[in-house]
């Protein structure tokens, strides 16, 4: 057991500072040698967990989505703003989300380790059509359309934000975003009862971690 955890500890390790360095110089510029500096580790324990640079950038994207502060929600609009504003709250902290926006937007590196957006994308498909389902969207709204929309739109926020205030508007411009494209998208009466203010991702991490000590704390009781 104690072999085990140790060797995910190493593989978190040699993940965290590939992100780190991936999201700092890109896919093209890291290097092997910077990221075993960084992680700390071998090379025999890297390559033990990553073969190649090419599969520590998939393995970089495979953790881009996480459900570690998703609160299910009676309207599923507003698990997608959720969603959203998680991810805007936790972009500028967090190097594992900084490097996958990264290595997303690199068109030559896409084909060897693959992108985020289409898993980003599918996310929000699948939110809007269960909205749809139960009667929160306009009957015009196609929940796939939508969300190529809304991935668009993302991406352009992301990066003006980066390049005019270093991340330190995200949550703000995300808000903004939301509060434009929902009124075409929500019926009415939906519409009036989500919360896409700035500061939503942040309450929503609070209360997932609430959430999850009390669960905790319930196990061990």
């Amino acid at each position: 057991m104690a072999r085990q955890e140790r060797a995910v500890r190493t593989r978190r390790a040699v993940l965290e500072a590939a992100a780190g360095v991936f999201a700092e110089r890109g896919y093209a510029a890291a290097t092997i040698a910077e990221i075993l500096n960084r992680a700390g580790v071998t090379k025999g324990a890297l390559y033990f967990h990553f073969d190649s640079k090419a599969a520590l950038a998939r393995g970089v994207l495979e953790e881009r989505i996480s459900a570690e502060y998703h609160v299910p929600r009676e309207l599923k609009l507003q698990e997608w703003v959720d969603a959203g504003m998680t991810l805007a709250d936790r972009l500028p902290r967090e190097p594992l989300l900084l490097a996958a926006v990264r290595l997303s937007a690199d068109i030559q590196g896409r084909d060897v380790f693959g992108s985020a957006w289409p898993a980003w994308a599918g996310l929000t498909a699948s939110l809007l059509a269960e909205a749809r389902a139960g009667g929160e969207v306009l009957p015009h709204v196609v929940p796939e359309e939508t969300a190529q929309v809304f991935l668009g739109a993302w991406i352009g926020v992301q990066f003006v934000s980066q390049a005019v205030a270093g991340w330190a508007d995200l949550d703000e411009r995300m808000s903004a975003l939301f509060g434009h494209l929902l009124p075409a998208i929500a019926v009415p009466s939906v519409l009036v009862r989500l919360d896409t203010a700035p500061d939503r991702g942040a309450r929503v991490i609070a209360e997932a971690r609430r959430r999850s000590q009390a669960a905790l704390a319930g196990a061990a009781g």
